[in-house]
């Protein structure tokens, strides 16, 4: 005798749980809003790369019989490859149970969501490695701070560093960076330096200098701060984005391959998935897996400025 399948048994990826993950957003997480994410449709190929001519102004007049200007604006780099972070979430039997009974909880749900912070935290710690280097950098295009040049020093200028690093990147790749971001202690020294305390002197700042209140000194459309934690396995907290800071150009339609910009995360299509809960008898649980084929890459590096050791 043969039994007709349910929809919900013959279904490889869950619908209802991978909108669940691709939905699932951390405020503490910044790396996407500095490398944003592009659908890729193989684990492997080759980075979309740009060079100054993606960034530049041209003169494309014309004469009768003259030749036409012609423009690259990216061209295949080096090989990428995705990785793939794989992670399961086990609920006991007994917990889903108490759960529906009780509190009316939906515990796969919470477990997906969980395991996208997990899937997020990783991501988010190879994005910030990648940024955060300073050999990923032209020369022109970072500083790192010592002695009285800190922000965290009476004699820091962060607006006038700042200014710096938005001419560096112009004079590089012919436009101004639209993003800045900070980790916490970065933003802790920022805020709190003399040279910017005084474009406020008159406002009323009790609550203190906000992101949305530096935006138009920094010249900038974003201010990101990367609040996110690690824990080494002794249990040491650490900030992912360190003792860093930086600006970034990032373009407005990172999924349009073609548009210049510091950097992305390729991201295999329909990704971060969650595949449909199985039971596991052995444990008497249901087992909540989700998977996320990602790779966070630098197209343009001259379109970033980098700033190491501001506290």
């Amino acid at each position: 005798m043969t039994t007709n399948m349910t929809l919900k048994q013959v279904r490889i990826i869950d619908p209802v749980l991978s909108a669940v993950a691709v939905g699932y957003s951390n405020p503490a997480f910044i790396g996407q809003e500095i490398l944003p994410a592009v659908p890729v449709f193989a684990a492997g190929g080759q980075i979309i790369s740009f060079g100054k001519e993606a960034f530049l102004a041209y003169n494309l007049r014309r004469a009768p019989g003259g030749k036409v200007k012609r423009v690259a604006l990216g061209y295949a780099g080096l090989p990428y490859a995705l990785v793939q972070d794989a992670l399961e979430i086990p609920i006991p039997f007994e917990h889903q149970r108490d759960a529906a009974a009780v509190l009316s909880l939906n515990l796969q749900s919470r477990a997906t969501k969980k395991a996208m912070e997990i899937a997020k935290k990783s991501l988010e710690y190879d994005i910030a490695t990648l940024v955060t280097t300073a050999a990923n950098y032209a020369g022109t295009n970072k500083v790192t701070l010592a002695g009285g040049t800190k922000w965290s020093s009476g004699t820091g200028t962060p607006v006038t560093d700042f200014d710096v690093g938005r001419e560096a990147v112009r004079s590089q790749v012919g436009v101004y960076p639209n993003t800045a971001w900070f980790s916490p202690v970065a933003w802790t020294a920022f805020k709190n330096n003399a040279q910017l305390v005084d474009r406020f002197k008159y406002t009323n700042t009790k609550g203190g200098v906000t992101p949305d209140m530096v935006k138009d000194v920094l010249q900038v459309d974003k201010i990101v701060i990367g609040a996110a934690v690690t824990a080494s396995d002794a249990g040491v907290m650490s900030d992912l984005w360190g003792n860093n800071a930086g600006l970034a150009y990032v373009p407005t339609a990172p999924e349009d391959a073609d548009t210049p910009g510091f950097g992305f995360t390729y991201t295999m299509d329909g990704h971060p998935l969650a595949e449909e809960p199985y039971y596991d008898h052995g444990h008497k649980s249901w087992i909540v897996p989700v998977t996320y084929e990602r790779n966070p890459v630098l197209a343009a590096a001259n379109a970033g400025y980098l700033f190491t050791n501001p506290n």
